[in-house]
Parts: structure tokens; C-alpha cells; sequence
């Protein structure tokens, strides 16, 4: 294992030896691809589809307030997030910056928790396609076995693309992020024009409760239980998550210190923005249609007996293509963490899942892993009768433990943090980590509640697995064995003309 005086995460020829060309990934690229990841993976057509039915049952129509609140955590993640991308622009995100600024250990932990969080958001949300969307597009009956069918598809498609070519990868997705812009901003003011025209917006329905009781609806709950006000949070908090993909393919952006911290703000502020206004849209419509918050696809319902049949159908479409492109985002950042573990000798199977395709130039055995991982979440929470809610609530816990952890990390090691080149949180570096804390430790309180159990066993047995594998690690190497490089390679990975590289038959170089 690579020590302090090694190269980035091996050992380093520095002109000796064969001078035998290293495969890498390219690094091309810019502001608007950058965006289009965190926009693409955090993606509001996925996040409201997926969870707007369980705010519906759980909190009513006025659950929708929370959304504002979320966001504004939310931005406050962001920000810490930026300001650690433009000192370590390396893949692997978290991953790496706690493994260097804290400690390999540390670090492993939060790689492994990252892991399975990529590993069970891309079934939550391909599971929407096949669950949510295509019943409703399609007018056929959706059951758990037919939604397993098509969801293990849509994996392998976008396993395929990833594993094929990043600028393919790249392409698709900044073309799907542009429908998605037009689409949901389309869909927003149709429904806002049509449903005013005929009549169909009744925006006191924003204030109402619904089936829920107003008592002790903005409390915290007691005991296992979370306030229904509480629980409304999960819709923010499950679909404004991922905005730090971007920070997992540092290493191929151009001049990424800048550009990353910038992506990411800005996507997580337009999205929150766009998705607010889609969210008071569809709840003003919702209590003019009977039988939305009967219907297991209440979004879908109220935008097609808003728009119609067939515009309802044409912006489904567009729906469906939003939520394909998040899952592949999704699908290309657990592809990079794996092989920025696997490429510190850290991963299970890490002598395979570093290498780098000669042809692709992509980490091939990577993205299969990746896929093969997926399929078998998608069977383990396929069997449930509520798969979606476990899905999605898993796929919020998950990412608070880890933007919890990264942002305790930087309130403690703030003064001691590498230089930045390209963004600082400067004046507001306290205001914005008391509101993130505030954020956090509120969203983690939630999840005492009881029906969250079958997410917190996915977390325990996931962390057990992971434990048994560290444990073997060092018992094998030893702490010493762990050493994570200095900070001299993150000053190279700063050039935006030169990324890390990874040899096809293991050992990774400059």
C-alpha cells in the first residue's frame, strides 16, 4: 500500500522503468457537464414522483412547507461540500477528503457508507419508472414482479452506457438534464395556466392537512414516533441529495477547484427553486381531482386529468427521461467511488475493480460490480409490498449519516484544512455550518420513527458486512498499512491538464 513518499495512491515510476503508456480517465470536462451531474443524480422528477404519495398519506398537502426548509439545509451541505471540492478535487468525494483530513480509517468507513447509499438510491429511484410512471403511461396494473422486471432493465442499460464510454455517459445525460429543465419547467406553468383556466386550482388545498390530524401536527413526536410536519421532511431531504456527484468525477473536470463548488450550488438552488413551484402547482390542482391521495401514482393522476391524455402522456415521457438520466448519474458516481477505493487497495475485489479499460477508458470491472450490486438490492427490497417507501427512506438515511459525518469532520479540522484554489465559505464559514449542524441532527431524529426500521436493518446489515472486510484489512496490514498519501498529489490533481491514472494490470501511476 502507498505511503507518504509514494505517488497519489501507489507507487510512482517517475520516468523509470518501461515508460509504458498508462491508461486515464480523460479530463474534459466543463461548467455545464459538471452541473448536469449534480442536477441530473439530485433530479426533482425523481425525488417528488418517488415520495410526493407518502407526504400525502403522512403529512397531507401542507407536508409541501417543508420543502423551502430542506433546501435551505440542504444549500448549507452544499456549501461545506464546495468548499472541501476546491481543496481536494480527487473521485471519490467524501471518501477521500475524510480519509486524508482525519484519517484512513475514518475515511474507509464513510467510503463504505457512501457505497451503499449509491447502491440503494439507484434502485429507489429506477424503481419509480417501473412502479410510479409506466403503469400510469401505459394504463396496465403494476404489481411488485413486473416492476422488478423492468427496473433490473433499466439497470443494466444504464450499467451498459457507463461501462461503454464517459463522453456517451455524458452526452445523454446533459441532453436528458436539458429535457428535464424545459420538461419540468413546461409541466409547471401548464399546470399553472390550465388549472387556473379551467378552474382546477384550489390553493387553500396548500394549507390543509387532509386526512391528518392538526394536532401536534408541527411536533417532533414521542417516543418511536416522528410528527407528521417531521416526517414531511423526507421529501427534501430523499430527492435534494447526490449534489456532490459532481465532486466524484473531479478528476475528470477541467479546472474542478472552481467549477465543482459552483455546479453544485448552483444546481441544488435552481432545483429547489423549480421544484418548490411544481410542488404548489400539482397541491393546488390535487384538491380540485378526486381521488388523488387514493392513487399510488398521485402526481401522475393530477398532471394528466389537468392536461389531458395525451399532453399529460408527452410530459410523462419527459418524466421517465429525467428519472432514467438520475439513475445514471447515479450509476457513473458509484462506478468512480468503487474504483477510487479499489485503486487505494481498499475495496473488496480491488485488484480487478482498479483497473481501467484500454478500450474505454472507463473502469470497466467497476461499473459491472456496480450493476451486479444493484440487481441484488433490487431483489432483497423487491419482495416488500411497500418497496418504494423502503427504498426511498433508506435512500435519505443514508446520505444524512454521511453529510453528517463530512460536515463534523470540517467544523473540527476547519483551521487545519488545505489551501483552497478556487472557493471559500470565508465570513459565512460559521453561520453556514450552525445551520447545516441545526439541519442534520433535526433530519437524523426523524428516522427514530418505526417505520423506518426496515432501513436502519439495510444500514446495519450493510455496515456489518463491511466491518467483517475492515476488520480482515487490519488485521492483514495493520494501521500503518492504511497510510493515505500527503497532500502533494491533490496539487497535482489540481492541473486541470493532468489526472490521476490507473495501470490496466493494477498498480496506479502518474
Amino acid at each position: 500500500m502507498a505511503h507518504a513518499d509514494a505517488g497519489p495512491l501507489g507507487p510512482r515510476p517517475d520516468g523509470q522503468g518501461s515508460g509504458e503508456h498508462k491508461p486515464q480517465m480523460a479530463r474534459e470536462l466543463g461548467w455545464y457537464a459538471s452541473f448536469s451531474v449534480a442536477f441530473g443524480f439530485v433530479s426533482i422528477a425523481t425525488g417528488i414522483f418517488t415520495t410526493y404519495g407518502s407526504v400525502l398519506a403522512t403529512s397531507g398537502p401542507r407536508g409541501i412547507w417543508a420543502w423551502p426548509i430542506s433546501v435551505i439545509g440542504q444549500l448549507s451541505i452544499a456549501l461545506v461540500f464546495g468548499a472541501l471540492a476546491a481543496r481536494i478535487p480527487i473521485s471519490g468525494y467524501s471518501y477521500q477528503w475524510v480519509s486524508r483530513i482525519v484519517g484512513p480509517v475514518w475515511g474507509w468507513i464513510m467510503g463504505w457508507i457512501s457505497f451503499a447509499f449509491l447502491g440503494v438510491v439507484l434502485i429507489a429511484v429506477d424503481y419509480t419508472i417501473a412502479s410510479t410512471i409506466l403503469p400510469e403511461l401505459f394504463r396496465y396494473v403494476g404489481t411488485t414482479e413486473n416492476a422488478w422486471v423492468i427496473t433490473a432493465g433499466v439497470v443494466l442499460l444504464q450499467s451498459v452506457l457507463v461501462a461503454a464510454s464517459t463522453r456517451t455517459t455524458h452526452r445523454v445525460n446533459n441532453v436528458a438534464v436539458t429535457v428535464q429543465l424545459i420538461g419540468m419547467i413546461a409541466l409547471t406553468v401548464l399546470l399553472f395556466a390550465v388549472g387556473a383556466f379551467t378552474g382546477k386550482l384550489d390553493f387553500a388545498h396548500l394549507f390543509d392537512t387532509g386526512t391528518v390530524p392538526a394536532s401536534g401536527y408541527y411536533g417532533l413526536g414521542g417516543g418511536t414516533h416522528a410528527g407528521p410536519f417531521a416526517l414531511a421532511f423526507l421529501l427534501g431531504a430523499f430527492t435534494i441529495v447526490g449534489f456532490e456527484s459532481a465532486a466524484n468525477l473531479a478528476e475528470e473536470t477541467k479546472n474542478p477547484a472552481r467549477v465543482i463548488p459552483k455546479a453544485m450550488v448552483q444546481a441544488v438552488l435552481s432545483l429547489g427553486v423549480l421544484g418548490f413551484l411544481f410542488l404548489i402547482a400539482v397541491t393546488a390542482a390535487a384538491g380540485r381531482i378526486d381521488g388523488v391521495g387514493d392513487s399510488a401514482t398521485p402526481v401522475a393522476t393530477v398532471i394528466t386529468a389537468v392536461l389531458g391524455s395525451v399532453v399529460g402522456k408527452i410530459l410523462l415521457v419527459l418524466v421517465v427521461v429525467s428519472i432514467f438520466s438520475c439513475g445514471l448519474v447515479i450509476t457513473l458516481s458509484g462506478t468512480r467511488l468503487v474504483y477510487a477505493m479499489s485503486r487505494d487497495e481498499r475495496f473488496p475485489g480491488w485488484q480487478l475493480l482498479r483497473r481501467i479499460d484500454r478500450r474505454t477508458s472507463t473502469p470497466l470491472n467497476a461499473s459491472v460490480f456496480m450493476m451486479l450490486i444493484a440487481q441484488i438490492i433490487l431483489a432483497v427490497f423487491s419482495r416488500s409490498t411497500d418497496a418504494l417507501f423502503q427504498l426511498f427512506s433508506a435512500g435519505t438515511l443514508l446520505p444524512a449519516i454521511i453529510y453528517a459525518g463530512t460536515v463534523l469532520m470540517y467544523a473540527i479540522k476547519r483551521r487545519s484544512l488545505p489551501p483552497s484554489k478556487g472557493f471559500t465559505l470565508g465570513r459565512w464559514e460559521i453561520p453556514v455550518l450552525v445551520v447545516a449542524g441545526v439541519w442534520l441532527v433535526y433530519e437524523l431524529l426523524i428516522f427514530r420513527d418505526s417505520s423506518f426500521r426496515a432501513p436502519w436493518t439495510y444500514v446495519l446489515v450493510l455496515f456489518a458486512i463491511g466491518a467483517v472486510y475492515f476488520a480482515g484489512l487490519l488485521v492483514r496490514r495493520g494501521r500503518s498499512g492504511l497510510t493515505m498519501p500527503d497532500m502533494a498529489d491533490v496539487d497535482r490533481a489540481l492541473d486541470a491538464t493532468e489526472p490521476l491514472a490507473a495501470d490496466t494490470a493494477g498498480g496506479t501511476v502518474r
